[in-house]
């Protein structure tokens, strides 16, 4: 077969692609405009346009939406598997059974395939460089020589936390234990991950729990912090794609889910500072090795379940 018989296939799909597609993300901007620009780039018939927001901002819009029976996205790239699992828990997704998920290891993915991984957020511990000792476990945070410097987002306010929380007290003996010793250490919650990295690079706290890439970044950029990725393992965010039900264009939509679970949509999150879900794609400068960093064994569907027992054991211990 020669070349170009073997491209046309390719051609006339990208070619017979059309129409609008409408995205929600929570994506920063400039990454959900390089992630539109590059399927565009492959799929040129389709005009896409997104909006960008929290997750928990994108999914009171689109429950407002669903109230008023007018659901505008046709595709949702937001934080989490644990709201993609009520998504799918009310009915709100559309299957895309024929994605390509070989290349990915068992449980990356919803195995209905109604929604999909695309990258992989951490959270670990971060430190400035004047702290007295380098943490290397999630127990060291509970030492003497932490007491009154820890910060971390609250998980009544950062999914990410509070997928941290679930993860971090499934995994470890004694469950919220571990958080009753962090409130006894003295251990301040509240806000995001980026009130985090500025009280840690900003030397008010000396350690901090928070995303991986937050700390990596300030520290290429020349700020005093440093990123741990504890020995026990790591929480991790999956910032996964799904098609609404809903959807105006689902030949289109699909198309979008299949880019982004692509090599070449994965080499993007790894272009944009990530690292990717595909095992295959390399790691970004300032990260150690993929199989140096162990993540935590994650049930959404239990998470989904256990969300309000977990906020309010949270609350109860941090008195919020």
């Amino acid at each position: 077969m020669s070349l170009l018989a073997a491209l046309v296939p390719a051609i006339a799909q990208a070619q017979g692609l059309s129409g609008n597609l409408v995205l929600y993300t929570s994506q920063p901007n400039t990454d959900a405009q390089q992630t539109v620009d590059a399927f565009k780039a492959r799929n040129p018939g389709v005009t896409v346009t997104f909006v960008r927001d929290g997750t928990p901002k994108i999914l009171a819009k689109l429950s407002a939406e669903f109230e008023a029976g007018q659901p505008q996205a046709d595709v949702l790239l937001i934080a989490d598997s644990v709201t993609m699992e009520g998504l799918k828990k009310e009915d709100r997704l559309l299957a895309h059974e024929k994605a390509d998920v070989s290349a990915y290891p068992a449980g990356t993915h919803d195995p209905q395939k109604f929604w999909f991984a695309t990258k992989l957020i951490t959270t670990g511990i971060a430190y400035n460089t004047k702290a007295g000792f380098k943490p290397a476990s999630w127990q060291d945070l509970t030492r003497p020589e932490v007491k009154g410097q820890l910060v971390m987002p609250s998980p009544l306010t950062s999914g990410a936390a509070l997928i941290h929380a679930a993860t971090l007290t499934g995994a470890m003996d004694g469950g919220w234990k571990y958080y009753e010793a962090l409130k006894d250490n003295d251990a301040v919650a509240g806000g995001g991950n980026g009130d985090v990295l500025k009280q840690v690079a900003g030397g008010q706290k000396l350690y901090g729990v928070i995303v991986d890439y937050m700390p990596i970044r300030e520290k290429a950029k020349g700020a005093p912090i440093e990123f741990v990725f504890p020995k026990e393992g790591v929480s991790a965010v999956s910032e996964p794609v799904a098609i609404l039900k809903s959807t105006k264009n689902p030949e289109a939509a699909r198309a979008f889910v299949d880019f982004l679970l692509s090599k070449e949509g994965q080499e993007l999150a790894l272009k944009q500072g990530y690292i990717a879900a595909h095992p295959a794609v390399a790691l970004p400068a300032g990260y150690p090795a993929r199989e140096q960093i162990k993540v935590m064994s994650f049930d959404a569907g239990k998470a989904l379940a256990d969300e309000t027992k977990n906020k309010a054991a949270f609350a109860d211990i941090f008195g919020q």
